[in-house]
């Protein structure tokens, strides 16, 4: 497994088609892609600070290991699945702005990202292929944890119908945060793959289908 970050992604030295970051004693080397000039992207960041709240954009957020979004309710305990007992880490929520638009289709009053009740709306990136599988999320390391399947809260907080069932399957993902770093709107976010050769990892931008 990937040992925390000595420093974050985000200070790596680019250069041609492949991204440098030190951590701890060995490399993470991630090579885009590009094809078609597009490349997996955070296109939104909303967080709030209790249940219940409203979400809020921000264009940028500091993320802490083992907790969550700075400012947002999961990442102090106060979410409204942050009950005792037997549960899922929810550290931060992930959706597909693909998955939005495809579920709005069927309904006449559509959801909005901020409508989702997700922390980080992304393009271009297949989050179902990322259960149990590392992301590296702008200067964050995460784990995709399970599908954050939908329920019916995001409806009666907005008073618009029907979004457990327009969004099964496009519900998104659930990840825990491996290590402290920021996120920033139009960060590019790429998959880790092991080279069993020398402990060096790889990434690779996952495009959505």
């Amino acid at each position: 497994s990937i040992g925390k970050p000595r420093t974050t992604p985000k200070g790596g030295v680019r250069g041609g088609r492949h991204s440098y970051c030190l951590f701890d004693d060995f490399r993470i080397i991630y090579q885009v892609e590009h094809q078609g000039g597009f490349m997996g992207k955070v296109l939104g960041i909303f967080i709030c600070p209790k249940a219940s709240f409203l979400m809020q954009p921000v264009p940028r957020v500091k993320v802490f290991a083992d907790l969550g979004l700075e400012g947002d309710r999961y990442g102090i305990g106060a979410g409204f699945w942050s009950r005792p007992g037997p549960k899922v880490n929810r550290q931060v929520s992930l959706i597909a702005i693909e998955d939005i638009r495809e579920a709005n289709i069927s309904l006449e009053k559509g959801f909005s990202p901020q409508d989702t009740r997700r922390n980080i709306l992304t393009e271009g990136v297949d989050l179902n292929s990322l259960v149990h599988k590392q992301l590296l999320v702008g200067g964050v390391l995460m784990l995709g944890i399970e599908p954050c399947d939908p329920c019916a809260r995001p409806s009666a907080l907005v008073g618009k119908p029907f979004f457990a069932k327009a969004f099964a399957h496009r519900g998104g993902l659930i990840a825990e945060v491996l290590n402290d770093g920021v996120i920033s709107v139009e960060d590019e976010i790429f998959e880790f793959v092991e080279k069993k050769e020398g402990g060096i990892y790889a990434a690779r931008n996952q495009r959505h289908t």
